[in-house]
């Protein structure tokens, strides 16, 4: 059993037993919020990375550094009050300078817990605007962040990528399953060409990568007790992408009106309201740097994410569950014609999704 309290010594930090406790329900990494024992010092949060997910540590840690560098002279320039409690700070170890620790299993890192912040879990319109204006600003004070980032996840939203492994799993059909499914796949990959549009355009040279978060869910940003956004956290998935990443995955999951494995696919729809609301947030906060293509191709994202889940669950299907877990057999099944459902209800909504955007976008 790994002895947290010794974890911490090596950030620096003595606390009794009894002050390190559990937070949150993460299915990532191990969370514990440390309590120290005088008010004039913080309170810290002492995670586990997941090495299985995040196999280059320093890689992981850099990226976060340097983005929450960046943002905290960002703020600093402005004369935000109370920066500590809109950037996250990372502890360093005195004797590497690095702000994870490795105890010959696990690599640990430390930040400083914000007190008083809250997250959301529901979406309602109200709060994908807040949720479009906080991941607008935060992907626009990294838009000039000098240090070259990197992947953590290599390849994590590569369309082109993505679609390999499909034919690969369909190739291989492990579990005998291709058979069974030879009309949605064929539905699927009529829409590879369009899917991959993002990729094709970076090649031609119009259509920049940026600092994302590629994991944009309403509970990955933190506000105060009146509801006033505070920062956006969760940064392990912080890298170069385009910003269809973060655009197109909050409108997966934010804006379908079922859950993502719904078998009844007539509940499952794409919610306008949800759209219309991130967009104008996004836009008010990050329309100042985007490039017109990126505008422009905004509805196009959220089809992107839609398709790309699809082929996903289909893919580990097909290979007989060896990534998603499952609750029983059709699990992925269910989960790849409810994706595809919110895919065709996106299509329904396309001309109102580019008429929103153009309603938006800063002229």
């Amino acid at each position: 059993m790994t002895n947290t309290q010794e974890i911490l010594k090596q950030f620096g930090i003595e606390v009794d037993a009894d002050a390190i406790r559990p937070l949150g329900s993460g299915l990532i990494n191990d969370t514990f919020r440390v309590t120290t024992p005088c008010n004039d010092t913080p309170d810290y949060v002492l995670q586990r990375i997941n090495h299985a997910i995040f196999t280059d540590v320093d890689c992981l840690q850099r990226n976060i550094e340097a983005a929450t560098n960046h943002i905290r002279r960002k703020l600093e320039a402005k004369g935000t009050p109370d920066i500590a409690r809109h950037c996250l700070r990372f502890l360093q170890v005195p004797s590497t300078g690095k702000t994870y620790y490795y105890d010959g299993n696990s690599y640990w890192r430390v930040m400083e817990f914000i007190p008083d912040a809250y997250t959301y879990d529901a979406v309602t319109p109200e709060y994908a605007y807040y949720a479009g204006l906080g991941f607008g600003d935060f992907e626009s004070m990294l838009a000039d962040i000098p240090e070259k980032l990197e992947e953590s996840i290599p390849d994590f939203h590569n369309m082109e990528l993505r679609l390999r492994q499909l034919e690969e799993a369909i190739a291989a059909d492990k579990a005998g399953r291709v058979a069974g499914v030879a009309d949605l796949i064929e539905q699927l990959r009529s829409r590879a060409d369009h899917a991959c549009l993002a990729e094709r355009l970076h090649r031609e040279g119009k259509l920049p990568k940026r600092i994302c978060h590629c994991d944009t869910k309403i509970n990955n940003m933190l506000f105060d007790a009146d509801g006033n956004i505070l920062c956006v956290i969760d940064l392990d998935t912080l890298m170069p992408s385009f910003v269809f990443s973060d655009f197109g995955d909050f409108m997966r999951t934010a804006a379908n009106t079922a859950a993502e494995d719904e078998p009844n696919t007539d509940l499952v729809n794409f919610n306008m309201e949800v759209f219309e609301a991130f967009t104008r947030g996004y836009l008010q906060s990050a329309g100042g740097f985007l490039t017109d293509v990126e505008i422009e191709n905004l509805p196009y994202a959220a089809e992107r994410f839609a398709y790309m889940q699809a082929i996903r669950f289909l893919a580990d299907y097909l290979n007989g569950d060896t990534y998603y877990k499952i609750q029983y057999p059709e699990h992925n099944l269910v989960r790849t014609r409810a994706q595809f459902k919110l895919l065709q209800s996106i299509d329904q909504h396309l001309d109102e999704m580019k008429a929103v955007v153009d309603k938006y976008r800063k002229k």
